[in-house]
This record gives C-alpha cells, structure tokens and sequence, in this order.
C-alpha cells in the first residue's frame, strides 16, 4: 500500500477541501497519513505559507528501508476529484480500483 503525508492545519479552508475529495477516494490502495503543523514546529517552518501539502514517500536508494518525503504538485483547489486521481496514479501509481 503506498503512503501518503497530508500537511494541514485546523481552520484551513484548502485543506478541508482537499480533505474531502481523499476521503472519497478510498477505493485506491492509499494509507494517508494527515499531520497537523500547528503540532511540531518543523513542520510549521516548512509548511506555514504552503499547505495543504501532500508529499509521497519514497526509499533512498542505498538504504531502502529509509524513506524520504517529496511533495507532489499543488493542485488548484478547484480542481476536481478525477485530477486528484489522474495525479495519484502519475506519482503513486499505476494502481487499479479495488
């Protein structure tokens, strides 16, 4: 199953829309893993002027079980649910529909 970090913060009208378009997405094999950035100040610092954020993990390749994070492409936040998907699949995938 691949893995996701979403950035967010409570209050965050973006975030909330991107929230509610991957929650309607649970027929892809995606673990998302949401991370308040008002909880850990790193975050903060990088994230502040940016979210939401999604950032895919991938391995470094001289020691697999470590993994990195790399965001992925802002989309514009009326983008609709079948981008989200289409950009899911480019940089996550491929993955079928369970």
């Amino acid at each position: 199953m691949k893995k996701l970090i979403f950035y967010t913060k409570p209050g965050c009208h973006l975030c909330e829309g991107l929230e509610e378009k991957l929650a309607q997405l649970q027929h892809l094999p995606i673990e998302i893993e949401a991370r308040d950035i008002t909880q850990n100040p790193a975050w903060f610092a990088e994230y502040q002027y940016e979210i939401p954020v999604l950032c895919r993990l991938i391995p470094y390749p001289e020691t697999p079980e470590l993994e990195k994070e790399q965001p992925l492409p802002r989309l514009s936040p009326r983008a609709p649910l079948q981008q989200l998907e289409k950009m899911l699949d480019t940089y996550l995938g491929p993955f079928e529909a369970k």
